[in-house]
Formats: structure tokens, sequence, C-alpha cells
């Protein structure tokens, strides 16, 4: 690996941000833009310049059996893992969303344990994996607060089923995301990682597009929902996942993997910020918690750093 320099530490720092702001982009879009149109949107704009500035710096593009397959895996990790935490967002504050999908190694090395050859499971990272969960448990214990957006209107204080549907539906787009994510390790080609990153965001855009035209839910085009929309196409979809794919290729993985938990960090501040998302003694022991089980699986995984390469996706980020 390249020695370090000044630009991929700066990129670095991008990663860490920007992808911790999606969450509240996310946030304000779906105040007044659906998620199905968000989703459209966003991935079209985003994954169309990603594919027209690899085909003008002349990138090698894959076969049309190669494009076929990262399309469906682009599907997995960003279509529906992402998808999942637009959705979600209309149910559970943007800070908690950020710490449910901080679960997502968990998913990675469970679903590597299942895959033929792959890595099996050792007890401590089973034990740091219950260690997240006992984070998650002292979030959904009764008495929490969940935000709900809906027709841009902003309701304090629903009830934890609103917390438990929120945490499932991220939980079920990890789980995409990871097999997605798995298989996508396996497919052998010399294909630009943004050609890549570039036919899977622009699959996304095309499928969601479908549904988008079909919704029969009138969309509020405000000034304020179309600035998050781009905000999340430029810096989520372009800065973010340029600057992620630089960064990996001259910094150590050891080191890179500080972004997950500064993601959430970003997101649970902005949330509070500007929405005044509750943020109470209770969360904050709760992230505490999740961190050190994420920590426990991420260094106790044989093939944590082989893994951690191939975590690609925008959440987060699916990001």
């Amino acid at each position: 690996m390249p020695r370090p320099h000044l630009g991929a530490y700066i990129a670095l720092a991008c990663v860490c941000f920007f992808w911790g702001t999606t969450y509240l982009g996310i946030r304000v879009a779906v105040e007044t833009v659906s998620p199905i149109r968000l989703m459209a949107l966003r991935y079209l704009f985003s994954g169309g310049v990603l594919l027209l500035g690899a085909r003008a710096a002349g990138a090698r593009f894959p076969t049309p059996r190669e494009a076929g397959k990262t399309a469906l895996y682009g599907l997995l990790t960003i279509g529906i893992g992402t998808g999942a935490l637009s959705f979600s967002e209309l149910w559970i504050p943007s800070g908690l969303a950020s710490l449910f999908a901080s679960l997502q190694p968990f998913w990675l090395v469970s679903v590597e344990a299942l895959t033929p050859g792959g890595e099996r499971l050792h007890w401590p990272s089973i034990g740091g994996m219950f260690v997240g969960l006992a984070g998650v448990i002292l979030l959904l214990l009764p008495g929490g607060s969940a935000v709900v957006v809906k027709q841009g209107v902003t309701h304090q204080g629903a009830g934890a089923h609103t917390l438990l549907g929120g945490f499932l539906l991220l939980q079920f787009g990890a789980l995409c995301w990871a097999i997605g994510s798995v298989w996508q390790r396996k497919l052998r080609g010399g294909t630009h990682p943004f050609v890549s990153g570039g036919i899977q965001q622009l699959a996304t855009g095309i499928v969601y597009a479908i549904p988008a035209l079909l919704e029969p839910v009138p969309t509020a085009w405000t000034t304020r929902g179309m600035l998050a929309v781009l905000y999340l196409a430029v810096f989520g979809g372009l800065v973010g996942y340029s600057a992620f794919i630089y960064s990996m290729h001259h910094l150590p993985v050891a080191l890179m993997s500080i972004y997950t938990y500064i993601n959430p960090l970003v997101a649970v501040a902005l949330g509070w910020w500007f929405y005044r998302e509750p943020f109470g003694w209770r969360e904050t022991a709760a992230m505490l918690v999740i961190f050190a089980g994420v920590s426990i699986v991420k260094w106790t995984t044989a093939r944590g750093v082989r893994i951690q390469k191939t975590s690609v996706a925008p959440h987060p980020p699916i990001e």
C-alpha cells in the first residue's frame, strides 16, 4: 500500500462527515418526497454521473453478464439496504436509525459464516453480537421516544412499536446488504470500482423509478426537499463514495474502520441540532454498548480485514 498522504486523510474525513450527514438528509427529504421517489431521483443522478465520468476517463466496463450480476448486487446493497433506511426514517429519528444501521458488521460476519468456504463465527464474535444486542434492547425498552414524519408534520413521542418496526426494517436491509456484499466479493473481473458503483446506483434508480412514476401520492416539490435530494445524490453518492474508494486505496483498513463509529456520532449530533431529536443518558449508554459490541466483532473476526475491504455500501449508508 502506498505511503498515506494528506489527501487520503482528507478523503477519510469526508467519508466520516458526509456519510454521517446522509441520515439527516434523508430525514429532511422524506418530509415532502416519498422514499420511493427519493431513491429514484437520488441514484439515477449519482449513478449516471459516476458512469459518465468513468466512461470519460476510459475505465474498463464489464461484460453484459458481469454488469447484470453487479446490478443485482447493487439492488441488494443499495436498493434494499439504503431503501430500508429511507423508509425507516418515516418512523424513527435519524440519530437512532444510524445506531441501528451500525449493526451491519454483525450481519456481514454471519452471512460470511454461512457461505461455503466462509470463515466460521468464533465465540468472541458471538459474544460481541450479544453485547450489541444489549445496547439495542436498552433503546427499545418502554419509555423511549420516536419521531414520525408524515406529510411534513413531526409527531413526537410515538410508541415503542415504531422503534421496533424501524429496527426490524433496518435489520432486514442490513441482511440484504450483507448478502450483496459477500456475493459481490466473489464476482471476478477487472471492472473499476467507480464503474461497479455507478452500475449499482443506476440500477437502483431505474428500479425505483418505475413505482415512483406510478405512485399515486402527490409530491410537494419544495425547495427544501429538492435540495435534500440533491445533497444526498452529490455528497452521499458521489463525493462520499469517491472519497471512500480513494481512502481505502491509500489507508490501512484498521484506520478506515473509524468511519463506522464517527458516522453515527455525526448523525446523532445533527439530528439533535436540527430537530431536537431526543437523545438522553439512556440513548448515550446504548450507543456506547452498541459500539463496544461492534468493536468486539470487528477485532475478533479472523477475516475482519478482508471483510471490511468489501464493505462499500453508503450507511449506512448504505450508508
